[in-house]
Formats: structure tokens, sequence, C-alpha cells
């Protein structure tokens, strides 16, 4: 056990370092699912699993709160598995290591995974103690939330049985949330051939690092770097006045975290090699500038490489590279209905090499409003299909229209003024949560999303504020306590 299991409210924090101790990334979370299963039985819980590997378990009233409809408790169990380049660890086999750092708890290195195991781990210490006062509930525990929200969207028929529903994703203490955005990806294809070097050319890479990156959409709107368009700007200027030849690129990872760091290979003729290097070194001057407020610790080396062999074919080179500098990133439009929310975003996520001579670039796209989603989308594929790209879309998945109606709303709300004697702010959020495809199979369903505070989320520098655990689980526990009586 890890010194965050003397932490306060200790039933809570003693569940997340368990979960910490299971390897849960998205599309592997076989062992988090035994996990939850051998939970299950050890406390003699009813629990059902689906085909698709999600998990409830069922938990009856405490004596005295028999006629209260049943509430869902429902968080994801898989995590974002994001590493500093420098640090050893393997996501399938590793503990994650988590350390206190003054008033918030963090990863050493890594992402923590309190998104979602902090709801995980609520979810669990409501089962598990015997003092809470509830009616009947159920913990639904989702699989690869982070990947593709397979989990809500393969959910088994009759896993539920609730009238409400408290999903535990959200990262923010004292707001409490009624909406979200929905989302699709756009994968573009490349087909390259590589060729020759051509004679007396100067090999360089340059890497782009230190990115503070993060949730491609809860943090679209601070105006973090993309690591993807700055490597790509320095190869777009190099293209036009050095005949630059551009041997490799890698950047980012996953769809829904902002890439932070991403290098590419690639010559230049011998004879420019220093005025080259002069221009770098003034393109890195002008980006520090640029950056200077928003990305403190943003970090641009260029160093010679030995010759290499190959080179991308000009045509797959042009392409690629217009491309990656015309596509649009980060936020598209901002709401007229919710002052201050992001409607629309899209996030250049990851540009690979892979097998069969491809080059994949994976992007994403998000909005509250539908046809917005659709339009956004339209633009990326407009920009890959101009460049000769085959450009696919994932299923996508919808948002959750707010409801200020709702009673479990009304019932958080209230739960909320009455601990901490303040109104929490009521509102969406641009991330995508699964409650929207719940809503698709439980159409009666009412939903409201809460949590503690997280920062830097989907990042290494993901970390959680202490005090407010204790907040969220009081919060939780009030808001059981306080659900209406069935009519």
């Amino acid at each position: 056990m890890s010194a965050i299991t003397n932490l306060e409210p200790r039933i809570v924090w003693e569940q997340f370092d368990a979960i910490t101790r299971v390897p849960r990334p998205s599309k592997k979370e076989g062992r988090i699912i035994e996990f939850l299963v051998d939970f299950a039985r050890k406390h003699n819980l009813e629990y059902k699993k689906d085909a698709i590997g999600n998990v409830v378990m069922r938990k009856p009233a405490t004596p005295g709160f028999e006629n209260r409809p049943t509430v869902i408790l429902q968080s994801h169990m898989d995590m974002v598995c994001e590493k500093n380049s420098d640090v050893e660890f393997d996501f399938d086999r590793d503990p994650i290591r988590t350390r206190i750092d003054g008033g918030w708890v963090r990863a050493e290195g890594t992402t923590l995974g309190a998104d979602c195991g902090i709801g995980m781990a609520a979810a669990l210490a409501v089962m598990l103690d015997e003092t809470v006062e509830h009616g009947p509930v159920e913990a639904l525990f989702t699989v690869d939330e982070e990947t593709g929200l397979t989990g809500a969207f393969e959910l088994g028929e009759g896993m539920l049985t609730g009238k409400y529903l408290v999903n535990l994703d959200s990262e923010d203490e004292g707001e409490i949330f009624i909406g979200c955005a929905g989302g699709i990806d756009t994968i573009a294809t490349f087909h390259y051939t590589m060729e020759p070097s051509p004679k007396n050319y100067t090999f360089f890479r340059v890497d782009v690092s230190d990115l503070q990156g993060g949730h491609s959409g809860d943090d679209i709107d601070k105006g973090r770097v993309n690591s993807n368009k700055t490597v790509a700007r320095l190869l777009w200027d190099g293209m036009q006045s050095f005949e630059l030849k551009l041997c490799y690129f890698n950047g980012g990872n996953l769809r829904n975290a902002i890439p932070r760091e991403a290098y590419a290979i690639f010559g230049v003729p011998a004879r420019f090699k220093e005025e080259f290097v002069k221009r770098y070194n003034l393109f890195a001057a002008d980006l520090e500038a640029e950056f200077r407020f928003r990305e403190p610790n943003f970090k641009i080396t260029l160093n010679e490489m030995p010759h290499v062999d190959e080179v991308l074919d000009s045509r797959t080179q042009s392409a690629l590279v217009y491309s990656l500098v015309g596509v649009p990133n980060g936020v598209v439009a901002m709401s007229f209905a919710v002052p201050g929310l992001v409607e629309t975003s899209t996030n250049l996520a990851s540009v690979k090499f892979a097998e069969g001579n491809r080059i994949v670039v994976t992007s994403s796209q998000r909005s509250s409003v539908e046809s917005a989603k659709t339009y956004v989308m339209q633009m990326v594929e407009s920009v890959f299909a101009l460049a000769g790209a085959d450009v696919a879309h994932s299923d996508g998945y919808p948002g959750w229209m707010p409801d200020p109606q709702s009673k479990l709303l009304e019932v958080t709300v209230d739960a909320y003024k009455r601990l901490f004697g303040a109104d929490p702010k009521v509102r969406a959020i641009h991330a995508g949560l699964e409650c929207g495809l719940f809503l698709d199979k439980y159409p009666s369903l009412d939903m409201i999303s809460f949590g503690p505070t997280l920062q830097g989320v989907h990042s290494p520098d993901e970390r959680m504020l202490i005090p407010t655990v204790q907040k969220f689980w009081d919060h939780l526990l009030d808001i059981l306590k306080h659900i209406p009586a069935r009519n």
C-alpha cells in the first residue's frame, strides 16, 4: 500500500490505490474486469458482466430506504496511458507509482489514471461501506471509454434498472455537468514509396517536446500547442527554401490527447547546411516567443544525423506536410447558447508511419451541435482528400442535451448548498461523456456528472487535488441519502 491510503476519506483512497495496481489500458481491460468480478464475489454483491466486458454490481437499499428508486453510479475502467519519453514504464504490466506532492496526488512520469479511477474508487467504496444510507444502488463500470466509448455503445440488454444515473467522470469540484459534446474521429491514410536519398545531403532530426498536452476536449480552449503542427511548420519552411527531403515523421499517440511530442528526420543539400541551421535558430526563437505565455517549458532541438539511405517520394511529402499545416486544429467555434463553452473543435492527434507503406493521420472532432460536428468533420476530410489521402471516419457518438429541469440535478444542487454553503456551477462540458449513449438505450434516465478536481488529464502531468476528494465523497453520500421516495 502506498502513502495515499492514509489520506481521507480512507475508504475511497484505499480503493483508488488498489485500482492503480491493476494495469488497465484501453482495449486491454481483462485484469481490471477480473479485479471487479473478484470484488463483487468477495463482498457477496450481485453482479453481471455483458459480452463486451462491462460490469455492473448491485447493492440493496439500507433499512428505511427501500422505497427509493435505484441510483446508478457510473464510471469507466480504462485509462489513458501516456508517459514522458525518458521514463521506463510498461502500462501492460507495471502498477502506477503514485506520490503526494503538496496538496496533490500525482504519478511518477506517467498518467495517474484518476480519470476515471477515482470514480471507480468512489463507487466501490459505496458498495463496501455499510454506514452509507441509500436506496438500491447499481455500480456500472464500462470498458474502452477513452478510445471509442465501446462499452457504452455495446452495453448489454438488461444491465441497468435504475432511474437516476450519476456519472463520476468529471474533473472540476464545485461544478455539476448536465450536458456534453458529441464526437467523431477522422483518419487520413497516405500511401507512399521511398526513394534513394539525393547525393550530397546533410540529415537532421528535429524534436518538439515538453509541451503541456492535455485532454483534447476539456483543455482545447487553453491554447495548448500541438506538437504535430509545430514540426510541420518547420518542414514547410524547409521545403520552400532549402529543398528539404522528408524521411520520417512521428508525433502524438492518442486521439483524445493534445500531442505533446513529435519529431521528424529529414535532409537538406549540404551546400545549404549552414544557412538552414541559421534559419532553424531564428525559427526556434520565434516559436519560443510565440509560445512563451502558454507553453513555458516548450523545447525544440535540432541534431545532425548520419546519412539516411531513403527519403519519402516528393508527391507524398508535399501532400503530407501541406495538409498537416493546413488542416484546422483547436477551437473552431464557441457556443452562443452557453457563454464560455467551446461548441466545436478539432485535434490533430497523431501522425504515424505504419506497415504497408502507409502514413496514418488521426484527428478528433467534437461539438455540442450535431450539424456543426458534421461540418468540422467535412472541413478536415476536405483538406486530406485534396491532398490525395484516403479518409475514413469512426461511427462517432452523440452529445448529451442538457435538462435544466432534472430532478436529480435539483437534489445534487441542494446537497451541495447544504454541505458547503455555496452554489455549485451547473454547466455543460466540451469533453465527451458516455451519458448520451446511455440515453439512447435508456431514454428515461435522469443524469448528472460530477467529480473531484483533476488537472493535466491525459498527460504525465495528471494530478488530483486531495481536499476535493473528501468533498466529492461527502457530496455523493448526501445525494444518495436525499434521493426522493417513489411516488
